[in-house]
């Protein structure tokens, strides 16, 4: 099953990314995480790992598998049963920085659990790619 949700943000990329990458702050500008636990140092990283608590779902550990700085990370949390893979990602156009968030689920019960949290996940990233938006056009991000 996938799931993503782009938004156009009027700010430069730089900030969008700035937003978008910093993980550990997401608990402070959207209501979809709970709380961040970075399990090491420094900015994310590939092979860095996540431990992330959100409402209505398990804890997940994700680890980063891509990474290209300034434009794109996508990290996966595995479970049994299923692979969860989101991306993140920042493109700057003519009309502002799109921002996407996209959930994939891949494995034997990917297909049950993606239809029982279908419409949460669907809200989740929008949600987030909302908020997103809200924080990185605000005078507070600039700052």
């Amino acid at each position: 099953m996938r799931f993503d949700h782009s938004t156009t943000i009027q700010a430069a990329p730089e900030r969008v990314w700035e937003v978008f990458s910093d993980v550990e702050r997401w608990p402070d500008w959207t209501p979809t995480v709970e709380s961040v636990e970075r399990l090491d140092a420094g900015r994310i990283h590939v092979g860095a790992r996540t431990r992330i608590r959100q409402p209505k779902l398990a804890v997940a550990v994700w680890e980063v598998t891509e990474f290209k700085d300034g434009e794109y990370f996508e990290w996966v949390a595995k479970a049994p049963g299923m692979r969860t893979t989101g991306g993140h990602r920042v493109i700057s156009t003519p009309d502002g920085t799109v921002a996407t968030a996209t959930i994939v689920q891949e494995g034997p019960l990917a297909w049950l659990f993606g239809r029982m949290y279908a419409r949460l996940t669907q809200s989740y990233i929008e949600t987030e790619t909302a908020r997103l938006k809200e924080i990185s056009e605000s005078a507070d991000a600039a700052g």
